[in-house]
Order: C-alpha cells, then sequence, then structure tokens
C-alpha cells in the first residue's frame, strides 16, 4: 500500500505506474481516492471545529451555573447536546469515507522501481546474468519422477488415494536427499549470518491482508473453516506478520531471518505439462529469508540475497540464472523482484526455483511496522523476501543436474555429511 500523500501531491506517478503494470482498470481509483480524501479531511476539519465550540460552551455553561443563571444554561447544554450529536454523525460518516478508501488504497499497486523492464507478462521478462556451464548430457535424461521411481523414492498413486492430486510420498534416498537440502541450506544461510527460525504455520486474516494482494491470496491461501485462521503459502508470511503493530528500534535493525516451514497453496490457475509430477504441487517445505531493514539499504540487501539463492546452488554445481521481472509479471506490493532459474538437462532450458523480492515500505504499511529514528521521528521499515531453497523443485533440478549415464546420481561434497557420508546414489530398479 503507498503513502495517500503521493496520490494527494502526485497522482499522474501514480497513474503512470498502473499504467506501466498494464492494470488500467484501477485508473478510476485514483481519482475515487482523491476525492474521498477530500471528503474525509473536510469532515475531520468540521469535526474539529465543533468539538472546539463544544469545549467553549461547556466553558460558558459552568460559568453561568457559577453565576446562578440557570436557565441560561439550560439553553446552552441543549446546543451542546446537538453539536454532541453532530459529531457522532460525522464520525460515523468519516469512518465509512476511511474504509472506503482503504479499499481502493489496498487494491492500487505499489510503485515499481525505476530499473523495471515494462512488460505485459512473463514473456517480457529480461535475463541478467547466467552462472555455471549449462550441460546437456550424451543419454536422455528422464522425467523428475521417473528418475525417483528408480531409486523407490516417490509414491503419487498412494498420495492420490489419500488425498488427492497435487501431493507425494517421498521415501528412501529420495525423502533423505530432500531434507539433505533443507538442512544444508538452513546451515549455509547461518554461515552468512542469518537467524534461523521456525515460524507459526497458520496465520491470522490481519497478517494475510498485510503481506500480500487479494488477488494473489484467493489464488493461494487455504483458509480454516469456522477459524481466522489461513494456512501459509511460504513462511514469509508469519516471519513479516512477527512484526505487526510494533515499533522497531533503529539501532536494531536490519533483521535478517531465514525461516523453515511447510508450504501450503491452492495453485488456483496452474496448467500446462510441466505441471504433473511434483513440479506444481499444494504442500512442499522450503527455506525462506525475510529482511527487515531501514530504506535506504533495502536494495543493497536485494542484490544480497538473490546472490546468496546463486552461490547456494552453484555450490552444489547446478548452473542457474537470474531473471529480472518485468513490471507486469509483478505482484501488486513488489517494488522489484527477479527469479533464480535452475538449468534442466532434460527440457534443455531453466526453470524456476526461487525468486527474491522487494516491497519497499509496502507490507509495512500495512502492518504497521514502524521505526524508531535516532532522532524521534518514526517511518515505515523496509521488507524482502527470498527463496534460499524450495524443495522439491529443487530436487527436481538437482537430479537432473547430477545423474549418470548408469542412473546413478552423484552427491556433491558439502551434502555429504547431510547424507550420511555418501558420495552417489545407487537406482534400485532399472
Amino acid at each position: 500500500m503507498i503513502d495517500i500523500k503521493l496520490i494527494r501531491e502526485n497522482p499522474e506517478l501514480v497513474k503512470e505506474n498502473i499504467k506501466n503494470k498494464f492494470q488500467d482498470k484501477k485508473l478510476p481509483l485514483v481519482d475515487e481516492v482523491i476525492e474521498l480524501d477530500r471528503k474525509n479531511r473536510a469532515a475531520i476539519t468540521e469535526i474539529e471545529a465543533l468539538r472546539a465550540k463544544r469545549t467553549k460552551i461547556s466553558k460558558e455553561i459552568g460559568s453561568l451555573m457559577v453565576q446562578g443563571k440557570k436557565e441560561e444554561a439550560e439553553a446552552i447544554k441543549a446546543e451542546s447536546g446537538a453539536i454532541g450529536d453532530k459529531i457522532i454523525a460525522l464520525e460515523g460518516e468519516q469512518e465509512t469515507l476511511q474504509e472506503e478508501i482503504r479499499k481502493r488504497m489496498m487494491v492500487i499497486p505499489n510503485i515499481i522501481d525505476a530499473t523495471v523492464p515494462i512488460g505485459e507478462d512473463d514473456t517480457k521478462n529480461v535475463e541478467i546474468e547466467r552462472f555455471g556451464e549449462p550441460v546437456v548430457p550424451e543419454f536422455e535424461v528422464p522425467y523428475h519422477t521417473d528418475i525417483m521411481e528408480a531409486f523407490d523414492g516417490i509414491d503419487l498413486d498412494s498420495a492420490r488415494r489419500v488425498a488427492g492430486n497435487g501431493f507425494y510420498y517421498l521415501q528412501g534416498d529420495i525423502a533423505r536427499l530432500h531434507s539433505a537440502v533443507l538442512s544444508y541450506a538452513r546451515d549455509f544461510m547461518i554461515d552468512r549470518g542469518f537467524t534461523y527460525c521456525v515460524p507459526p504455520f497458520m496465520i491470522r486474516s490481519q497478517v494475510v491482508e498485510g503481506v500480500m494482494s487479494f488477488a494473489e491470496m484467493d489464488a493461494m491461501m487455504y483458509k480454516i473453516e469456522g477459524e481466522d485462521l489461513f494456512l501459509i503459502g511460504t513462511s514469509e508470511h508469519s516471519m513479516i506478520g512477527k512484526f505487526i503493530d510494533q515499533i522497531i528500534p533503529e539501532e536494531e535493525l536490519p533483521y535478517t531471518l531465514t525461516s523453515y516451514s511447510p508450504c501450503f497453496r491452492k495453485e488456483k490457475g496452474a496448467h500446462g505439462w510441466e505441471e504433473r509430477g511434483i513440479y506444481r504441487i499444494h504442500q512442499f517445505e522450503k527455506q525462506e529469508r525475510s529482511v527487515i531493514c531501514k530504506p535506504e539499504e533495502s536494495m543493497a540487501w536485494y542484490n544480497k540475497l538473490w546472490q546468496n539463492t546463486v552461490d547456494l546452488f552453484r555450490s552444489m554445481d547446478i548452473p542457474v540464472r537470474t531473471l529480472e521481472c518485468c513490471s507486469g509479471d509483478l505482484a501488486d506490493l513488489k517494488v522489484k523482484s527477479c527469479d533464480v532459474e535452475a538449468w534442466s538437462p532434460r527440457q534443455k532450458k531453466y526453470f524456476e526455483v526461487g525468486s527474491c523480492s522487494t516491497l519497499g515500505d509496502a507490507q509495512a504499511r500495512r502492518l504497521k511496522i514502524r521505526v524508531a529514528g535516532k532522532n524521534g521521528k518514526k517511518y515505515f521499515a523496509h521488507t524482502l523476501n527470498n527463496t534460499v531453497v524450495a524443495p522439491p523443485r529443487m530436487l527436481i533440478a538437482f537430479l537432473e543436474n547430477n545423474l549418470q549415464a548408469d542412473g546413478s546420481v552423484l552427491i556433491p561434497e558439502v551434502l555429504r555429511p547431510y547424507m550420511g557420508g555418501k558420495a552417489v546414489l545407487l537406482p534400485k530398479k532399472k
């Protein structure tokens, strides 16, 4: 959510930003907010004037009572009562106006960074840099679930019977590899100075509305029936929500947190042939990062975060690239975002395995996360999030890039301590 002062002072900038995000249907919201804000401020001014008048009258009543002029005092009391009734009515109108302003402000997109490429959808995203040399082996690389089945490592049929499509059982070496990657990613980030957290896996609606747009919420979140609780789609939601309604001493910033959680997503609207297998699923586990910092530090942290993900994947010899998300591919709260994509030898192309975003003060403004500056002034913090690693997509990249011609899978040296010292996984089936 942007600062309403920006709409008052520079509505054309806000409208241009909406156009750059190809959301022209939202353009009328800017003028609506301006008019509602005008009425709201007028109501506030009138309420303040009436309160001052009522205070003055109350003093006059007191003076008249002291002078024994009871009848005159009673006459003025009636006027004071009428003023009180008008104040109550105006306060009701103002509350309605504020809610109407809030509804519109919640869907006006955040101002994107000047460096974001302008484009309507993800086909206009721009490659930034490649890390590692993509390799296509001479042998055919099977589909990822076929690789897993060779190790007796996945059971999709049982998962469908138990929970339906979009779920899976991992077992044996594949399940151990899944946990090993998460544990390695956890320690990788701890070694880089991040504080490890395990957050709540459910959050209240107030937090949901604070961390994401309504469109994202509808497409992603599972609601717990009969309770004001939602299953998280990523631990970023819990980690940013941790600071709701807090005033943070400036000297404590930045907060750099890495968190583990299961994640639950509807994946509403997911389609395409790569949605089979375990590429898009309703439940997975992830190691995430969240940063709460001063505004002037957020872009530096943005660059550190995506670089950490690149470093993690390269430490396991997986080629990756970074992709700058264009304006139309940015969620409404995001200022700037990039995807980290891993090389798929089977598909002979890159696919997304993580994303990094800075949201400016949008989430902090919604959640009222403020910083107490050393000069005594309070301001909104900036928030960022970044995927460290998210199996099972990570497993797809790992298995394809480490598969050998004989069906075995090499374990990079950094993962071996988490795999009981194993250097190679041998298939159980041919």
